[in-house]
């Protein structure tokens, strides 16, 4: 940042350095950070990116005229096309690698699939070419990466990805939206946080005028992975150093202040010019030593360099074993590849074991792992409440209103069953008779308990079934008409056991439950007060209330007074052993319900199942589960080739790993943060 920055006194300065005293562009320590510039130029060609693993880059951004080409000749130490710039149209990755022992510099195009070898002569024409192939004929603009590799003698090991200048307006035969396009290209690479952003900024235009500050400072809000190079100083001296130090941007990684190569300079004279104007220029000496020149801007992206794939490697380690282990285990899970009649019925073997497995689960164990957050799944709970429910409607169902209506039923049948026998003396079949009654009445609540249970357990069925068979489409219909064959079938015993239940209870009034006969006497402690209401009738004394039933009106008693206290005594009988009988239900549909599911998970459904797909009509679709759908073989060969690319890079940075513990290359903290240099 700012801080990078000093005032020095510009006196006599020293004699600037001879070229052969010059400071050299590269250091012993290209031989630590080759290998890892190698492993990640290798991750990078494999295309580990596609498979969401970011690496740690150096992207090179500017706007249009900011002098970005001439930066990156001078690290290269070759003459590279210039114009509208080295990559108008397709982001370059620039693979810089220094060569002590050739004898000439050597360069190669990397790109679909192809190496094509050329030189410094005619590396445009070969650039031109190979961007046609890549983005096609026109200016259009295309992510596909040209990578070109040069091999030179005295250039550091440096690995940076270059893109299009910034232009707003479109030349002739761009798109109208080329701003847009490369506004998205550059925003694409420089979001990632293990990119390091180099924004070229030209000394003759305000900073703030930049649209590459712009895009840097949208994602590198605090500068921290924002180095800024700043060209043509020896053009705009004046006001540079304020400029600098206006504070005015986040450039977290700091700035450096470059010259370019001018006319036909070798490279080794605009270094020495160079050293010469930021030595002796009455302005731009007064820039800090430490923040200009093109030697202190390699050694700093050499340094920046090493720091972040120092900082990322672990990480790019553990990116990669976690979606190689993920893929793997994905794959694993998909169906085996059908080839035979008998890998077919093993598969449906396997299926109708692991639904039979899920059912028991939510059926009958109560065990939800499999749907921890679907209550519909909850099947156990889920029948618990019906079943209370169904005992709240039973238990609330009367036929007719007993504060209008009391006794008069009872009287009625008592009338009825008028015979020979001592006075005041109950008689078993007016009991019977009303027992009866209410039975029938209870008839009509059947159908819909029965109903609602099964169309549950149904829809709890077919998706289990659905899911186990997802890999299979073709057997789902097959499936699905099984189990609601199989339901069905159970929906009516359910109903004929309901049926049976209501007839052996018309048949006799019987009871061992201890609460009959406490709640029968609980409810005869009100006759006496309830005779009393009756025998003091007025029309100002009409009503009393008891208790379990509410308030009565008596008007409608006087006609039969004579029958009141037998008919009172038949009520409370009645209703303490109507309670008796609905307990007696539910409790019988819950264990006929317990039991008719443990038979269909662990019989009636496999060969309910069995008989619809393998019986005499169903070989045939036992033969279909040997086709896969379209999308289970593209998914299969697009996990198989994501694998495959996975472990090679498993390889690759196994391989590193191994150098950097053999050598020590890594400062040994926890952290592994730097590299030793």
């Amino acid at each position: 940042m700012v801080g990078d920055l000093a005032l020095v006194r510009c006196g006599p300065q020293p004699q600037p350095l001879s070229v052969a005293h010059a400071p050299p562009l590269t250091a012993s320590d290209n031989d630590r950070i080759r290998p890892l510039l190698d492993a990640t130029d290798r991750l990078r060609n494999l295309m580990v990116m596609k498979e969401g693993i970011q690496l740690p880059t150096i992207v090179v951004i500017g706007d249009q005229y900011s002098g970005k080409s001439s930066v990156l000749e001078s690290l290269a130490g070759i003459k590279l096309p210039q114009g509208q710039g080295i990559c108008t149209r397709v982001p370059v990755i620039m693979r810089l690698q220094d060569s002590p022992d050739a004898d000439r510099s050597e360069l190669y195009l990397d790109f679909n699939g192809r190496v094509v070898p050329t030189d410094e002569w005619h590396l445009s024409e070969a650039i031109n070419t190979a961007t046609h192939e890549i983005a096609g004929h026109g200016k259009g603009i295309a992510s596909s990466p040209l990578n070109l590799v040069i091999k030179n003698d005295g250039i550091p090991d440096l690995t940076i990805i270059d893109l299009p200048e910034i232009t707003r307006e479109p030349v002739h035969g761009q798109p109208e939206n080329i701003y847009e396009q490369i506004s998205d290209m550059i925003m694409e690479n420089i979001r990632p946080e293990e990119s390091i952003i180099l924004n070229v900024l030209s000394a003759t235009v305000d900073f703030s005028t930049c649209e590459s500050m712009r895009m840097s400072q949208m994602v590198d809000k605090t500068g921290e992975r924002t180095l800024a190079v700043v060209t043509e100083a020896d053009k705009a001296p004046e006001g540079l150093l304020e400029k600098l130090m206006a504070d005015g941007f986040n450039i977290g990684l700091g700035y450096v202040c470059v010259r370019n190569r001018a006319g036909d300079e070798t490279y080794q004279e605009a270094r020495l010019e160079e050293a010469k104007l930021f030595a002796a220029h009455p302005l731009l000496c007064r820039i800090d030593k430490s923040t200009v020149g093109v030697p202190v801007l390699v050694q700093k992206l050499k340094q920046i360099q090493a720091n972040i794939m120092a900082k990322y490697l672990p990480e790019i380690v553990k990116n990669i074993n976690d979606k190689l282990k993920a893929n793997v285990a994905e794959l694993m899970g998909m169906p085996k590849n059908l080839s035979s009649v008998e890998e077919a019925m093993m598969a449906f073997v396997q299926i109708m074991g692991l639904a039979k497995e899920s059912l028991k689960k939510i059926l009958l164990s109560g065990e939800f792992d499999e749907y921890p957050h679907e209550m519909y799944m909850h099947c156990t709970i889920r029948l618990v409440e019906m079943l209370n429910q169904y005992a709240d409607e039973l238990q609330n169902y009367t036929e007719n209103d007993l504060r209008t209506n009391f006794l008069l039923e009872e009287m009625e049948v008592l009338e009825e069953a008028k015979g020979m026998g001592l006075p005041d003396f109950l008689p078993r079949s007016a009991f019977l008779t009303l027992l009866r009654r209410k039975l029938n009445g209870l008839l009509s609540k059947q159908p819909s308990f029965g109903v609602r249970v099964w169309d549950y357990i149904e829809g709890v069925v077919i998706r289990v079934l659905m899911r186990h068979t997802q890999n299979y489409p073709q057997l789902q219909s097959s499936m699905r008409r099984a189990a609601s064959n199989l339901i069905n079938k159970m929906k009516a015993k359910t109903m004929s056991k309901m049926m049976k239940i209501v007839e052996m209870e018309k048949l006799t009034d019987y009871t061992s439950n201890p609460e009959y006969p406490l709640q029968w006497n609980k409810l005869m402690t009100q006759q006496g007060r309830f005779m009393d209401a009756v025998n003091r009738y007025s029309y100002y004394e009409n009503k009393i209330a008891l208790e379990g039933i509410g308030e009565i009106y008596l008007g409608n008693l006087m006609e039969r007074k004579h029958l009141v206290r037998e008919a009172f005594d038949l009520k409370m009988r009645m209703i303490a052993y109507w309670k008796i009988v609905l307990w007696r239900f539910v409790d019988s549909m819950a264990l006929h319900l317990r039991l008719i599911v443990h038979n269909l998970v662990n019989k009636e459904m496999e060969k309910e199942v069995g008989s619809e797909v393998i019986g005499p009509n169903g070989s045939g679709r036992i033969n279909r589960m040997m086709g896969e759908r379209p999308e289970v073989v593209a998914k299969r060969e697009k996990l198989n080739g994501s694998i495959k690319l996975l472990r090679e890079s498993a390889e690759v940075v196994a391989k590193i790993m191994d150098r950097i513990a053999t050598n020590g290359g890594f400062v040994s903290d926890s952290n592994w943060t730097s590299i030793s240099l």
